[in-house]
């Protein structure tokens, strides 16, 4: 029993880890909350996260690891994930050029928060690496043996860390001081987005997975 506990208590860690860490899904959060505001960036961060639970999902039905040793099919999403990641960083690379309001990021202000959780939703479903992270990860956590609350409690724990970091990402950069930040810094923050999303994008077009 604690042997498993244990397991699922490793599986939380390193999908808090990586869920944190800096990446193209989280940048875009970060840009969305101080550039369009707090609940565009909260509807992006719930596509992203519905992303991740449907790979979560797939993963531990074993049709991911299928999916993974397809090459072809792999390699469409990464190409998808790749151009799109290309895309978001000319729109921040227009944006930083030029001194007038700055252009949004992922959309226009004027769209509904349905169509920044859409792109929520296709920004993770073409990053092949949260296919084999998800694999990674289900299969660090269910062993043969393991009990059959293991995949419920794995997709539980990660659902609630995976929705709190990414909405609290939303919420911590639309506030005042960090809105403030980005309206005197702006040139510089979606210069600095352009080069992480074009660098994001060139390395997932050129890698191997």
């Amino acid at each position: 029993m604690s042997d498993h506990l244990n397991q699922i208590l490793l599986v939380y860690a390193a999908y808090l880890i990586a869920t944190a860490s800096p990446g193209p899904s989280n940048m875009a959060i970060m840009g969305v909350a101080m550039g369009q505001g707090r609940a565009s960036a909260v509807a992006l961060a719930l596509g992203v996260f519905t992303g991740s639970m449907f790979w979560a999902t797939l993963a531990a039905t074993g049709i991911s690891a299928v999916l993974a040793h397809y090459a072809q099919a792999l390699f469409f999403i990464k190409i998808a994930g790749g151009f799109y990641l290309i895309y978001l960083a000319v729109k921040s690379a227009r944006s930083a050029l030029t001194a007038r309001l700055p252009q949004p990021l992922v959309s226009a202000p004027t769209v509904s928060k349905a169509v920044f959780y859409r792109r929520g939703v296709f920004l993770h479903l073409t990053n092949p690496k949260a296919v084999l992270g998800w694999i990674a990860i289900m299969s660090l956590g269910l062993g043969p043996s393991a009990p059959a609350y293991t995949f419920p409690a794995i997709l539980a724990g990660c659902g609630l860390l995976g929705i709190s970091v990414f909405c609290g990402y939303a919420l911590v950069f639309s506030t005042v001081p960090m809105v403030r930040a980005y309206q005197k810094s702006r040139r510089w923050i979606e210069g600095t987005l352009a080069v992480f999303f074009g660098f994001a994008g060139i390395r997932l077009l050129l890698s191997r997975a």
